[in-house]
């Protein structure tokens, strides 16, 4: 059956309701069922944008070495459970499985993605099963039923978050750049919330609307004093999915990977350079007039994450894969392909690329810049 398009049900809701505050209008333009993720658009090189997983499987297996790294740190628990949150067509998912895990015994790997569509794309990983046979065979300690150990890898796919408590790591990587934000404006008279209203001509608009007095202190007990003019992202949604995630980790960690600017730059560059939509790889200047055909992204906005939750360590990407042996992992590529490049082979094709895949991770200009927030649960 097909669904009626974003943005004739937002200019109907607009009509009955009045103008929408933003984030409820991102949350249709994506997630609804007539949104931009609903129907398995995304990541990829074939699809929509790129992100780390789909330069190549370079990520993966750095992420990999990350794993063994956590999961002897933790004690080598068993169950290990990794949740990548935002999973997309599952890329990272399949780099990791491919590459050398020494947690693989213990792996409960758990690609979280809303698009139905897109976890129907999931069920060809190896070691994909069913959630309801997930944590595998169960066997009775002292009267407790719990998973056997040694049976992993075992992967599969949910909707959002388990609803129960583990011990293992959430990734987020391009999540939080997702997740709907409202906007602000500083007025000469306060503060003033940016919604989506419609035109005499029935075109789709932004409407500046006087945030009420309890409202406006709020947000400028968030953002302090700023120039009139300024406009702002407000992103208490991705606030609450950090605080969400890390209530559901009994021990482990939490990693964010996403573009991040603080507040001063992000008013600093305005509003055009922070709110983005993207189609085709080809950025898409009017997004209002494409609700539902492209991505819409925001850049996190790293002083409001830091003070809703303040992470135990924050580096850059090029920081972090360094420390978990992306250099090693280069020359060790470096090396087979050396030895293998007469005879063409995938693993040596595969070898050789790994320079150019570091090349794009690490640049500090691009992905290499991205900033990197970890939370530790003990």
């Amino acid at each position: 059956m097909a669904h009626v398009s974003v943005a004739d049900e937002i200019k109907e809701r607009v009509k009955r309701q009045g103008p929408l505050a933003f984030s409820d209008v991102q949350q249709r333009a994506l997630y609804g069922p007539a949104g931009f993720f609903s129907q398995a658009r995304g990541a990829g090189r074939r699809r929509d944008f790129l992100t780390s997983p789909e330069v190549g499987p370079l990520f993966g297996a750095v992420l990999a070495n990350a794993f063994d790294t956590w999961w002897s740190e933790l004690g080598e628990p068993d169950p290990f459970v990794v949740i990548d949150a935002g999973a997309g067509p599952a890329t990272l998912c399949r780099a990791v499985i491919a590459a050398y895990l020494r947690c693989g015994p213990a792996l409960r790997f758990i690609n979280v993605e809303v698009s139905d569509a897109a976890r129907e794309l999931h069920r060809d990983i190896p070691g994909w099963v069913d959630a309801n046979e997930f944590m595998g065979p169960m066997v009775e300690d002292e009267g407790e039923m719990l998973p056997q150990t040694g049976t992993g890898p075992r992967v599969t796919s949910l909707g959002e978050l388990p609803s129960e408590s583990f011990v293992g790591v959430v990734i987020a990587n391009e999540l939080l750049d997702n997740i709907p934000i409202d906007i602000v404006v500083r007025s000469p008279h306060g503060w003033s919330e940016r919604r989506v209203g419609v035109t005499t001509d029935d075109e789709l608009e932004y409407i500046d609307v006087d945030l009420p007095d309890d409202s406006a202190l709020d947000v400028a007990a968030r953002f302090g004093s700023v120039d009139i003019g300024t406009v702002l992202p407000l992103q208490s949604r991705a606030h609450a999915w950090v605080r969400h995630a890390l209530a559901r980790l009994q021990r482990g960690r939490l990693v964010v990977l996403d573009y991040a600017r603080p507040t001063t730059e992000l008013g600093a560059v305005g509003m055009p350079a922070w709110l983005r939509a993207y189609a085709g790889h080809q950025r898409v200047d009017d997004l209002l007039a494409h609700l539902g055909d492209t991505d819409i992204t925001c850049d996190v906005d790293s002083s409001q994450l830091m003070a809703a939750s303040l992470p135990n360590e924050v580096r850059t990407q090029r920081e972090f894969l360094g420390a978990h042996g992306i250099d090693g992992l280069v020359t060790e590529g470096q090396a087979i392909w050396q030895r293998t490049a007469a005879t063409g082979s995938l693993e040596a094709m595969k070898a050789r690329s790994r320079v150019r895949e570091a090349e794009a991770l690490l640049d500090p200009d691009g992905l290499g810049g991205f900033g990197v927030f970890e939370w530790i649960v003990t």
